[in-house]
């Protein structure tokens, strides 16, 4: 069992940045990639961004390539979301996710593990 904990959401002003943080506890011996996936008001779920297990591949979803970066430090355990530029748009729960790879959190399938979520509210 993996345990995944977001932190770092909040309320910020269109064109403000946040970061957030996906902190992994319990069984993470075994490799694995990490991604973030968002939930809008009245919409689906919704992949954001990908990182594979050494970090050299990412996938961004295009609504936020440019603007948002995905890094992670496996000696810690963590995963961030560097998120600048923020328009309302951006306003949603944003939840931090596993799978065996990476493509497979861009193509929306193979997540074994989920985190509860953090809100991220962008005022206009």
């Amino acid at each position: 069992q993996v345990q995944l904990v977001e932190s770092g959401g909040g309320l910020v002003q269109a064109g403000g940045s946040l970061r957030l943080s996906c902190a992994a506890s319990g069984r993470t011996s075994s490799r694995y990639a990490m991604g973030w996936f968002r939930q809008a008001p009245g919409k689906e779920r919704e992949f954001v961004a990908a990182i594979s297990w050494g970090g050299l591949t990412t996938y961004y979803t295009d609504s936020v390539k440019g603007r948002f970066t995905i890094s992670r430090d496996n000696a810690k355990n963590t995963m961030d979301l560097q998120m600048n530029s923020l328009t309302p748009e951006d306003t949603a729960v944003y939840y931090c996710a596993t799978a065996p790879r990476a493509d497979s959190l861009k193509n929306g399938y193979g997540m074994d593990y989920w985190g509860k979520g953090t809100l991220v509210n962008v005022s206009s």
